[in-house]
């Protein structure tokens, strides 16, 4: 049974919740450091709730860095506070060290500013669904989808957008069937890109251009996940386009498509060209024809849709020479720094970042507990 809760007279108490037990961990902390900087004060009080890396819940100190600094990425450092969330109030305990616990009062909604696996995957998104507790961003099922890359392909498929061949190569199959396997990524055609099925931020993904690179490849994948999908390369621009949930019952919206600019020598949008400012660049609006940038915009909010997404998304393309778009992925929980694509291609199409992270928060706080 949907459950409506009546916003507070006091400040609405958002949790943004960041780091997390996974390669995207600095990720996630970059993302929340500029979350937390854009909160409105005079109308949110804001709980920082950070996740060690050995899966700790911890109130973080003032002292966080959430930056790159001196070439180190930020970790979520030990206040000494432990955190738990029970599951019958919404509330926020402290666990102080050999003190008596306190509670930081009820929490109105979650921010997971959360990357990948145990964050993004609808795995923190369940356990608030158990808690009763609203948060930003997709549910369990989307997160889920969103996150393996190799089912969302077979949903985007499935609802008619066109996604490029791929090779799911599952941790028996390698183990015990390689042959076969190296085989049917050989019919895609050199190269192919290798990727973890379930990682973002670019992270364990290669460029393989024939059977001894491929092994190699698939070895880095599989240091971050069993699972790794193999994808034929296509030739074409990379065209990015932002999704936002609507307030009320209208429908989502799409920003305006942004091009991806990749500095240097790079083959493809590795780790240090989307986080290393002077590695990138974004040109919004992309430089296409205006009835490719409608296609864009019309196939971004499908994907949303047929993934039942909620909150926000990116959808991520490829143009081709030929005038063709296929559709690589689509990102329910994207990079969300005030200098990532989403956000950027947000305040292209005239919505600043302290505002996106408003009308993220008040979704949350309309969207019913319970199933909807």
């Amino acid at each position: 049974m949907n459950e409506q809760r009546e916003v507070p007279s006091r400040p609405i108490r958002v949790a943004v919740v960041f780091g997390g037990r996974n390669s995207e961990h600095a990720v996630s902390l970059m993302g929340a450091g500029s979350v937390i900087g854009a909160i409105d004060r005079s109308k949110y009080e804001v709980i920082p709730v950070g996740i060690a890396p050995d899966g700790r819940w911890v109130l973080v100190s003032e002292g966080q860095s959430y930056a790159i600094e001196d070439g180190e990425l930020p970790v979520v450092g030990d206040s000494g506070t432990a955190l738990a969330l029970p599951s019958d109030s919404g509330s926020i305990i402290a666990l102080d060290p050999g003190q008596i616990p306190r509670s930081l009062g009820e929490v109105d909604v979650v921010f997971p500013m959360l990357h990948g696996p145990f964050g993004e995957d609808g795995t923190i998104q369940g356990l608030l669904e158990m808690a009763g507790v609203r948060y930003v961003g997709s549910g369990v099922l989307a997160s889920a989808v969103g996150m393996d890359k190799a089912y969302m392909k077979l949903v985007l498929k499935a609802a008619g957008l066109p996604v490029g061949p791929f090779v799911v190569v599952r941790d028996r199959d390698w183990r015990t069937d390689r042959g076969r396997v190296l085989k049917e990524v050989e019919e895609l055609g050199w190269p192919v890109f290798v990727k973890p099925a379930r990682a973002g931020s670019s992270q364990g993904i290669s460029k393989a251009h024939d059977l001894e690179s491929l092994e190699a490849a698939i070895d880095v994948a599989r240091e971050h996940d069993p699972k790794v999908l193999v994808e034929a390369a296509i030739v074409g621009r990379e065209v990015e386009c932002a999704v936002l949930e609507s307030l009320g019952d209208a429908p989502p919206k799409a920003s305006v498509p942004g091009e991806v600019l990749v500095r240097g020598e790079r083959e493809f949008f590795d780790f240090e060209a989307k986080y290393y400012p002077d590695q990138m660049a974004l040109a919004a609006p992309a430089d296409i024809p205006a009835e490719t940038a409608e296609e864009v915009r019309a196939m971004a909010v499908r994907a949303f849709e047929a993934l039942s997404c909620e909150g926000l998304s990116r959808v991520d393309f490829f143009y081709t020479p030929s005038g063709e778009l296929i559709l690589n992925e689509i990102n329910t929980m994207p990079g969300f720094t005030s200098l990532s694509v989403a956000p950027q291609l947000w305040a292209s199409t005239g919505l600043p970042y302290a505002e996106l992270v408003d009308h993220l928060i008040r979704l949350a706080l309309e969207r019913p507990a319970g199933l909807r």
